[in-house]
């Protein structure tokens, strides 16, 4: 195949480029490609068999009070590498977030379940979502994806071991549930889908089972080799930011068994495999902003 891939330098876009080592691949990251600009996004996606757009607006809190600029990326941005993808017949995977829904559920979200967003950046990947799908409906994949971390970028893992070096504790959030999702898994999942005959859709594209920010934090400190116990946990209330989270983000995955692929394994399984690939092990700056792709 000959694979686009836009946001390429993000920790997903990096760990894309590498799974995709079999086919060729333009990787094309911000300062390369401006999604929000549909004549380049055309000009770019011509003579390409698919698409990968990991491209997005991630500052969560930000969106709040930008959601133009949010939704120009991921709603806009979104649609112009649909409608290119579908001009130059090419299929289309865009990435996007348990964001989408209310995180008010007590069991997995289905694939098909209504989107309901509770925050600005969930609306502009939600309206993402619809585009695409209008857009190019016979072609597109929505894979949506959540707590994701790699060794490419900053992101919650390796914030925790950040922090490890400079507190003797440090206090997760317990009341919030999801799937850690390593970028690695994800990435590899993401060929395996346009390499095989899968429908167009949705899919849910996130580790196995399921974890509080507190339990993940805690088999990050195991994985890289530090003390659990130095891992305390609290609630929501003690970190008040400016956009609501959802409080349950399971995603289910019945898509992939329909279309007769395996779901990701488990993120256990995944946090092991990443720590011996050095995924927890720093190099350059991070922060603490949850949701980078």
């Amino acid at each position: 195949m000959r694979v686009l891939i836009a946001g390429a330098n993000g920790q997903l876009g990096q760990d894309l480029q590498k799974a995709f080592g079999a086919h060729t691949v333009t990787a094309l990251g911000r300062a390369e490609l401006d999604v929000t600009d549909r004549d380049a996004v055309v000009a770019a996606v011509a003579g390409h068999d698919a698409v990968v757009n990991a491209s997005a607006y991630t500052k969560v809190d930000d969106a709040e009070t930008h959601e133009d600029e949010a939704y120009a990326i991921n709603a806009l941005g979104t649609e112009n590498l649909a409608i290119a993808a579908a001009a130059a017949g090419a299929r289309y995977v865009t990435v996007s977030t348990d964001y989408v829904f209310d995180g008010h559920a007590t069991e997995p979200y289905a694939e098909d379940t209504p989107r309901d967003p509770i925050n600005a950046y969930g609306r502009t990947k939600a309206a993402g979502e619809e585009l695409a799908l209008a857009a190019h409906p016979e072609g597109t994949y929505i894979v949506r994806t959540a707590w994701l971390y790699g060794a490419g970028g900053a992101n919650f893992a390796r914030t925790m071991v950040k922090l490890a070096a400079t507190h003797e504790t440090v206090s997760v959030v317990a009341d919030q549930l999801g799937q850690p999702t390593w970028t690695g898994d994800l990435a590899a999942r993401i060929v395996a889908l346009l390499e095989s005959d899968a429908p167009s859709g949705v899919y849910h594209g996130t580790n196995s089972g399921q974890a509080s920010w507190f339990e993940f934090a805690k088999a990050v400190f195991s994985a890289a080799g530090l003390n659990p116990d130095r891992v305390t946990p609290t609630d929501s209330a003690t970190f008040v930011r400016p956009a609501p989270r959802p409080s349950y983000s399971v995603l289910g995955h019945e898509a992939w068994a329909k279309a007769g692929l395996e779901p990701l394994r488990s993120w256990q399984e995944a946090l092991a495999d990443a720590a011996r690939h050095g995924v927890l092990e720093l190099e350059t700056d991070d922060d603490t902003q949850r949701g980078g792709r």
